[in-house]
């Protein structure tokens, strides 16, 4: 199969291509930046260098194409000129646009847990929005990846375990987190890309599910913490420091109305009725070392 990735050589979209290539597929990745032509080619895939937003650059690339993996690229939350919700609209109108016009016949797109919801989710709400947009391309086969809680995301409570000696956030202590792996998710991405025979499908992709304080328990066993503690804090308290931190207001917001999402269960409940099959291979405990060595 011809295969276009978006996502450049990122935490998915680097082993997604390798796994396709080694399955013996032919795949083009589609990056703007063009210092990373020379290690796109060096993996064997072909180079795209051009952006998401040049409608014309991506019919041009997606011309010829057996399927796409698509992505909403993550962008500046510290910027406070962005407007995320916009960003992520008018990405997925270049996208229905440039995969009407290219002859695409296959598509598998990365959404969120959360993206079911039509309120209350924050900035998954972008998500639910960008599946709908997508969903008009009444010709084209889609599979909806619905990953949950990136393992990387924890990078995040860095700076606040070395202040402080403590992770908090407004979800937290018992509430129930599903994560994963990067490398599991583009292993479903590949299963799904070869299925030819879906028109129309959901798919949730997890690794490992913990409550806060294990996550906490796990990744301050391997910090040499073993004292470390998830606190739960309020919806008011965790804005507040997200925007002492410098982050996009509207941003903080929205996060921190995710978050209380995971806390209340409304942003992880259609996932507990439709959990993968088969959770992925790596483990938080895998990860905690990884954790520890980049701490």
């Amino acid at each position: 199969m011809k295969i276009v990735i978006t996502g450049s050589l990122g935490h998915i979209s680097k082993p997604l291509a390798e796994e396709l290539l080694q399955n013996g597929h032919t795949v083009t990745v589609i990056s703007s930046n063009p210092q990373k032509q020379k290690e796109i080619e060096a993996l064997g895939a072909a180079a795209a260098i051009g952006t998401l937003e040049d409608v014309d650059f991506l019919t041009q690339t997606f011309a010829g194409a057996d399927a796409v993996y698509s992505m909403i690229p993550p962008n500046n939350y510290f910027d406070h000129t962005l407007d995320l919700r916009a960003y992520c609209h008018r990405l997925a109108g270049n996208y229905v646009e440039s995969l009407r016009n290219s002859g695409v016949r296959r598509l598998v797109h990365l959404s969120s847990i959360g993206a079911h919801l039509e309120k209350d989710s924050g900035i998954i709400l972008a998500h639910h929005e960008v599946e709908v947009k997508l969903g008009t391309l009444s010709a084209i086969d889609i599979t909806f990846m619905r990953p949950t809680s990136f393992y990387y995301n924890l990078y995040n409570f860095v700076p606040q375990i070395k202040a402080l000696g403590f992770i908090s956030s407004n979800y937290g202590e018992d509430d129930l987190i599903p994560y994963v792996s990067p490398f599991d998710i583009a292993s479903a991405i590949v299963e799904e890309l070869e299925n030819s025979t879906v028109h129309r499908k959901i798919r949730y992709v997890a690794s490992d599910e913990r409550t806060a304080s294990e996550t906490a328990q796990i990744l301050g066993a391997a910090l040499g913490i073993p004292d470390l503690q998830w606190k739960l804090v309020s919806d008011h308290e965790a804005l507040k420091q997200l925007i002492h931190i410098g982050m996009n207001t509207q941003i903080a917001k929205d996060l921190v109305e995710m978050y209380a999402g995971f806390h209340n269960g409304k942003l992880t409940e259609d996932y507990v009725r439709n959990r993968p099959a088969q959770m992925g291979n790596i483990k938080l405990t895998d990860f905690a070392k990884e954790f520890a060595s980049a701490f």
